[in-house]
């Protein structure tokens, strides 16, 4: 009994780093759109992440393989990567990380939610109807169209809102990732075939003067983002989650647009504004409402 709250313990602490490092991917993102455009960053990162996956899967004893009925769910998982990634290196390039990544980590399960619900052909309870509502809320909040309409076209607002329906459509294919093999292995290969889609839009010039370019600064910011938040805090999740439950796993989401909005102000010296915090917080209460019922 002592042993297993021990072991508990341990992966409640790796899940408070891992969505820590989540957060601060969004700072990292920032620096590193600094060193080329979106489309060739994007390629570094999948192509690291691809490398780091290599070596990590053997330990954990994961097969490198799926089967050929999730072949089309692979492809449109690779594509959906690959347009999410693209659009968050375009969108911290243009505006803030922090501000962006409260607004993608926020609107991404309560898009995901509405999803579903339009999926299943049903319409929302009374509670989920409220959780909706107040994600609604949230997300005009975060966008600032009250006080000016225009804003969502300003500061990378429109990628970073795009780049959260990509991920909710991409979180309903991955789903579905466990019935081909493991959601690991599933992973694996769809940042392989990101890495071949991205390289031919990226180019060999482009690709090249990059990395002439590169510095320590920019391997250590990639290196961040692909092997330590995407390959080891996004594994280290997913076999938590085996352990702690799923619920208990998924709830500290809800640390990551603290840790993106923390992040940045730590690193990069970004303004953390009033419409920001509120609409984060009034974000995180609509997840936790559609999370709570959904349980």
């Amino acid at each position: 009994m002592i042993e297993r709250t021990a072991d508990n313990r341990i992966f409640l602490f790796g899940m408070i780093v891992s969505m820590t490092c989540w957060g601060f991917s969004w700072t990292a993102g920032k620096v590193l759109s600094a060193y080329g455009d979106a489309i060739t960053i994007s390629f570094y990162r999948f192509a690291l992440t691809f490398v780091s996956l290599i070596f990590i899967l053997p330990p954990l004893k994961e097969k490198m393989l799926i089967s050929r009925k999730g072949v089309v769910d692979l492809l449109i998982a690779s594509v959906l990567i690959s347009v999410y990634t693209f659009l968050f290196f375009k969108g911290v390039s243009v505006g803030k990380a922090g501000a962006g990544g409260v607004l993608v980590t926020v609107l991404n399960p309560i898009i995901t939610y509405a999803i579903g619900l339009v999926i299943a052909r049903r319409r929302p309870t009374r509670n989920e109807s409220v959780g909706l509502f107040l994600g609604l809320a949230a997300g005009i909040i975060l966008l600032k169209l009250v006080s000016d309409a225009d804003e969502i076209f300003r500061a990378g607002n429109i990628y970073f809102l795009v780049a959260a329906v990509a991920w909710s459509v991409l979180s309903r294919v991955t789903s579905r990732a466990n019935r081909y093999g493991s959601s690991l292995s599933f992973s694996f290969l769809m940042y392989g075939i990101s890495t071949c889609m991205m390289f031919p839009f990226a180019g060999i010039d482009s690709t090249v003067s990059t990395f002439k370019n590169a510095d320590l600064r920019f391997w250590g910011n990639l290196f961040f983002s692909a092997t330590i938040t995407t390959s080891l805090a996004t594994t280290f999740y997913f076999v938590a989650t085996s352990k702690i439950g799923s619920s208990k796993a998924s709830s500290f989401i809800f640390l990551v647009p603290f840790s993106a909005a923390l992040g940045s102000w730590i690193f990069l010296g970004e303004k953390i504004e009033a419409h920001t915090i509120f609409g984060g917080l009034l974000g995180i209460a609509a997840v936790y409402i559609l999370n709570k019922r959904q349980r």
